[in-house]
This record gives C-alpha cells, structure tokens and sequence, in this order.
C-alpha cells in the first residue's frame, strides 16, 4: 500500500491510496479458496474443483468484495499510520477505471478531522444549584387534581337536558355527508361522553347540549383537515346519536378510602407519593438549571476549529426541523437573521459534542452493557403491551441502539464534572426556578469576537452536548429533536 497526501487544510485532509495489484490478486486468490471448499461441478468432488475453473467462474464476483474490504482496510490503516481521527465518515472516491486482474487501485480519501482538544481544568468549578422544596399547598392542588381526573359520576334522575359537564352514555352511528358512507372507528354503542372535555372532534359536544335521555340527535360536523386520518381529514359527516343516559360527576374525597382505590394503604402514603413524585420533577428541573450552567461554562472555556461537514449537517438537521414546524403552523420562511442564530446553535452543540466526548475519553468514562439494558428496559416501558416490539427492534438495530447510549454517556460525563466543581444550592420557589428555565430557554445565542465559539441556549430537558442520532421504529414513536 502507498500512501500520499494530497491536501491538509485546517481539518481537512485528502489522501491517495495505491493497492499494488499483486495484494489486490492475493486477496482474490484467498477469498477464491475460501470459495473453492464449498462449490460443487459436474466431474469434480466437492472442494476439489480446480482453482482455474473456480476463477473463471466466480472471479469477477469475488472482485468486487474483495476491493470494498481492501479499501475499508486500508484506509483505516493509512488513517491510523498518520493519526487521522476522522469525525465523519470519509469520503472515498476511485481514480483507477481499469483495476483488477494486474492493475492497481488507485483511490482518494476524503476526511476531516477531529480538532486536538485541550480540556480546561475542571476541578473547583464554580456552580450554584437552585433547590424548590416542596410545600404543602403544591400537595393539595395535585391531590385535587388526581381527584378530579378520578371522579365517580351519578345517574341523573331529573328529568333535564344535558348541560357543559354532564356524561352523556351514548350510541353513535356517523357517516360522511357527501357520499353516505359508514368509515372505521365512526359507530359506537354505550359510550361514556362528558360534555366539554374536547374528547370528540370540535362541534360534536356542543350540539349534546341540552339533549335529553331518549333523544335522537343529528350532529353534523366536519372533521379538522390535520384529521389523523387521511381519509376522513377535512371532510363533513353526520351522527346519528342515541342518548341513553346522563350522569354527573360526583365529587371525589381525598380519605383513606379513595387512596385505597389508587393501590395506596391510606390518604398519609398517597400524600408521601405525591410529595416524592413532585420532589422527582423539582430534581429534574434543577439538575436541568445546572446542566445549563456548567454548559455555558464548558462552551467558554473551549476554543477550538470544529469540522465544517459536521457543522453543516447539524445546521441542516436544526432549520429542516424548525420549517417543517413553521409549515405546519402556517408560519413564513425563516429570516437571514433567525438562519443565523440556528448556525450559532449548531456550533455550539457541534462543539459541545466534542468537549463532553473528550472528557469522558480521557478519564475512561463508559457505559456498561447492563446500564444499556436498563436503558432499552426503560424505553420499552412507554409502550404498555408493545414491549417485545422495542426489544425487538434494538437487537436488531445497532444505530438505535447507539442512539441511547449517547444520553447515557453524556449524564455520565456531567455526574463526573459536578463531583470535581465546587456546588453551592440556593433554595428558590419552583416558580423562580421555573422562571430560570424559561429565561434560558428564551435566550438567543450570543456571537463572540472572531475565531471564537457561539453561545445558544436551549429550550428543553438539559443541553444535549451530543447529536442523538434519529432512529425509526414500529412501536416507540420517533422523538422530536430539539434546540440544543
């Protein structure tokens, strides 16, 4: 193999390699052999064939596997005899037209690297955590809360017409007005229907009004054009509705007995529940508000080039994101202004890629097989009686299965930073903590002076320092990317 560098520019790096065609034959006359031991000619016992017959034979279609495992190869090799990290897949281009049988091949790789990173110290890192305590009141409204979304309901024994808040036990049989026809999912019988909860396509509820039991209603209707389904979507229809009962809510109590009927031994554990449940989300938001904060830290401490291909993808990936959410809401093209503020965004997440991976690298920062399971265990668990599906679907796909590695190093790489920083906790109400998020999340990325890195905020759980690649499934719903 010979190897020659064309170009280093920056990041950039292009190098020609030449496979002599004597390797590119010895490749060929092994795989032939690998070959020979299994085929089988009329005249011949099997893995007795002659090598000439079998390279008249299957020459050609060896050559071509041959060549795409000697290039992979090689210029893995060539790559690591000069130190080459790429950052993105090369690119990799053939010269030579008439390689194979005698010829050498000549091909080019294109690649760009990872900049030398030179980690800041990390020790004494100055943080301040915000900490909400929960307080009693916060208790009582998401026990009333739980109350409300568990009420009992009543038969209505007055004779009256339903009214904003009722349930109306219903029969229903609809179809669609301009050809009559019945569709999938359009009939009912027996249906519990409370009047104003939007649990029906908009019009439907409203027309239950003051409808008495025993009453034939005719609800007319047309469905929203984003209608889930396509077939329906934008289109008129017609209920016919039988009302057959009316009911009302009942208020719940919160005591022993409604605790019970939520799996808890009395209304003292459901209250311990609900307190940790809330103190949970209180954690997350905190460690949200730190992760923000050491981020901003880490993306000012760290300067360095980043590869122009990877900053244009994840550009790329941000705008065509944030489009096809301003088509849908109906909203224009985006500004110079707004595209150059997402370019500042992809810089930085680009960058803050880099800075977390190399840290974790340099203190052996990994995550084990069993923290991986738990990892598919856990995203399993959001698809009730689909689970053998997820668990299917992560055997099979590798990326996938990266894709949740990722997040998982990351929090890795973060716990280890906040051990070595010197953490001060302020207590704030949530809603001040709260407020901090928000003004984060609101803040637009800020420009440095020249050769320096971008600064963006973040609008959701944390700044995700690593590119979470996009994965397809059956089962799991596919997560919407974020602003990082």
């Amino acid at each position: 193999m010979q190897v020659k560098e064309l170009k280093s520019e920056g990041l950039s790096c292009e190098l020609e390699i030449t496979i002599p065609a004597n390797d590119i034959d010895a490749r060929v006359d092994e795989k032939l052999k690998e070959v020979s031991a299994t085929i089988r000619m009329p005249g011949f016992r099997a893995g007795k064939v002659p090598m000439s017959l079998v390279k008249q034979r299957y020459g050609k279609a060896v050559l071509g596997e041959v060549l795409e495992k000697a290039v992979n190869e090689t210029s893995a090799q060539a790559m690591e005899d000069k130190k080459i990290r790429p950052a993105m897949q090369p690119k990799i281009e053939v010269k030579s037209e008439d390689f194979g049988e005698g010829n050498d091949l000549v091909y080019t790789v294109e690649v760009e690297m990872i900049p030398e990173i030179k980690i800041a110290d990390l020790k004494g890192m100055k943080l301040e955590k915000l900490v909400a305590k929960v307080e009693d009141k916060q208790i009582d409204e998401a026990l009333e809360r739980i109350a409300a979304g568990n009420q009992a309901s009543e038969e209505v024994t007055e004779k009256r017409g339903a009214k904003d808040g009722d349930i109306v036990v219903i029969d229903f049989h609809g179809r669609t007005a301009d050809d009559n026809v019945a569709h999938e999912g359009m009939h009912a019988h027996g249906h519990n229907l409370k009047l104003g909860s939007g649990q029906f396509i908009p019009g439907f509820e409203e027309q239950l009004i003051g409808a008495k039991v025993g009453d034939k209603v005719e609800v007319k209707v047309k469905f929203p054009d984003e209608y889930g389904a396509a077939d329906l979507a934008g289109r008129e229809a017609i209920f016919d509705v039988d009302v057959n009962q009316l009911r009302q809510p009942t208020e719940a109590k919160i005591d022993d007995e409604f605790a019970k009927q939520l799996g808890m031994e009395d209304v003292a554990a459901l209250r311990k529940a609900v307190e940790e449940q809330i103190a949970n989300e209180y954690s997350s938001h905190s460690r949200m508000d730190l992760k923000k904060k050491m981020l901003d830290i880490l993306d000012e401490k760290h300067e360095f080039e980043i590869p122009a291909g990877m900053l244009e993808l994840e550009y790329q990936n941000i705008v065509d994101q944030v489009e096809a959410e301003r088509k849908h809401a109906g909203e224009g093209e985006l500004s110079e202004d707004e595209k150059a503020e997402y370019k500042e965004i992809a810089a930085r997440r680009v960058r803050l890629g880099f800075v977390i991976s190399e840290i974790g690298n340099v203190n052996e920062i990994t995550i084990a097989d069993n923290e991986l399971q738990q990892a598919v265990i856990r995203e399993a668990q959001k698809y009730p009686g689909q689970e053998r599906e997820v668990f299917d679907y992560y055997a099979k796909n590798q990326q996938a299965l990266q894709s949740l590695r990722a997040p998982l190093f990351e929090e890795k790489v973060i716990d280890f930073i906040v051990e070595l920083a010197d953490v001060s906790e302020k207590e704030v109400s949530i809603d001040d903590l709260m407020k901090a998020l928000d003004d984060e999340a609101e803040a637009k990325p800020k420009k440095k002076a020249a050769a320096k890195k971008s600064t963006a905020k973040k609008k959701d759980d944390g700044e995700k320092a690593e590119k979470k690649p996009a994965a397809k499934k059956k089962a799991p719903a596919k997560k919407k990317a974020e602003e990082k």
